[in-house]
């Protein structure tokens, strides 16, 4: 029995040395640090509270327009579902397409058919915005109407 304790302790000495070598060596976890964390969280918090920001600016910003455009323009006709004219704050200069991205008239081709039907040519206002825009007949001829 004697001759057994003598191989085994060193054999389990041996072994736990090893175990406790590659514990040590082994890789900490890979998982986000507290800092990493926080600055995770403040990033989320920031991007959360500058589109608060963009928000609450838009919605002045169309409050404003609204307080400050002409009466006549008022009551200008839609087209699609969306005010037909300049939109607020759309930062379009420029764009010259008969429809904006937003889904809006250009403005320049509104008051160019705003003149075309104030000069009694409002079948070629119904033509040109079908041209512009491709639009259907009755769609076209209800906007011009509405001028």
């Amino acid at each position: 029995m004697g001759d057994v304790l003598l191989v085994a302790t060193p054999v389990v000495i041996l072994v736990a040395v090893l175990w406790a070598l590659t514990a040590a060596l082994k890789p900490r976890n890979s998982g986000l640090s507290d800092a990493e964390r926080y600055q995770r969280e403040l990033a989320a918090r920031s991007a959360a509270h500058q589109a608060a920001q963009v928000q609450r600016a838009t919605a002045a910003r169309a409050s404003v327009y609204a307080a400050t455009r002409p009466k006549q323009n008022l009551q200008q006709p839609t087209l699609g579902g969306h005010q037909a004219g300049i939109s607020p704050g759309s930062g379009l200069a420029g764009y010259n397409g008969p429809i904006l991205p937003n889904g809006q008239l250009n403005p320049q081709l509104a008051l160019q058919l705003q003149g075309m039907v104030r000069n009694g040519q409002k079948i070629q206002a119904i033509k040109l915005l079908r041209q512009q825009t491709h639009l259907d007949l009755s769609t076209a001829k209800n906007y011009v109407d509405r001028l």
